[in-house]
């Protein structure tokens, strides 16, 4: 299950999406998260389907990979699909059960609440699958530019932040390894009720934090050693420039969302 969770991985490629600028892929997820929770009824989130299923497509990103990373979290979205099948109201009613009504308007929910989680789950991650660390730190920090004005530590912040999302792979794979180590030592973590696999796991909780200490002091010190002193006076060895296939990019968000705004106004 842990080799499932792909977030925070990178995988180079010479795709027009690895060729974005990361500022203009920062804005086209939230144009089309946006879109995504504006999107009503059939004909909305078909089109934000096929625009991520293009995204996908034109990224050359492994539909395994795309797939594999869904996986440690669909027990959170079939309960949550779940807790909208019964608790949605609703007037053409299909089945009653222990004092639970399930409607057809219920179904309808919970399959467009399934779907909306993963599409959002999917266009998120395809930013860090198509988008380095470094580029993802540049653009953001390009992008809170103004807050400097009032003095707020965009840069440390846009550090803080990608550091975070680039340790989750390390993480999980030193997981991994306390894991097969305590197995080796009879360890059971796959036996037993929910509750007793759920206290199998406190003992990886204290070497994983001590690991984790260790390499945040290891990381700390080396950018010490390098001078590091935030972002006041900083260059960069790239400079962010827009071109026009981020203008068509723009486009086609503004597009996306134009449509599905419209859509429902027009009856479909």
């Amino acid at each position: 299950m842990l080799k499932d969770i792909t977030l925070g991985q990178f995988f180079p490629g010479d795709s027009y999406i690895h060729k974005l600028d990361p500022r203009t892929k920062l804005l086209m997820v939230v144009i089309y998260i946006v879109a995504l929770f504006s999107a009503s009824g059939w004909s909305g989130y078909a089109l934000t389907g096929l625009f991520l299923a293009m995204a996908i497509l034109i990224s050359n990103i492994p539909f395994k990979s795309i797939t594999r990373g869904l996986k440690p979290v669909m027990v959170i979205v079939v309960f949550t699909g779940v807790l909208n099948l019964f608790f949605t109201p609703g007037t053409h009613e299909i089945v009653n059960i222990f004092g639970f009504s399930l409607t057809w308007e219920a179904v309808e929910r919970a399959f467009f609440m399934i779907l909306r989680i993963m599409m959002l789950i999917t266009g998120t991650f395809l930013l860090t699958y198509t988008t380095s660390p470094i580029a993802l730190t540049d653009g953001l920090e390009s992008l809170l530019s103004p807050l400097k004005r009032i003095k707020f530590p965009v840069h440390e912040l846009s550090m803080m932040m990608c550091i975070a999302l680039r340790f989750i792979p390390t993480l999980i794979e030193e997981t991994d390894k306390i894991m097969s180590a305590q197995k080796a030592r009879g360890a059971d973590f796959e036996s037993g009720s929910l509750m007793e696999r759920a206290r199998a796991l406190v003992p990886i909780l204290v070497p994983l934090f001590i690991s984790a200490f260790r390499r945040a002091d290891e990381l700390a010190t080396a950018m010490e050693c390098r001078c590091y002193q935030g972002g006041e006076g900083r260059t960069k060895m790239k400079q962010l420039h827009y071109t026009q296939l981020d203008f068509n990019a723009f486009g086609i968000g503004a597009a996306l969302l134009a449509a599905v705004l419209i859509l429902p106004r027009i009856g479909l």
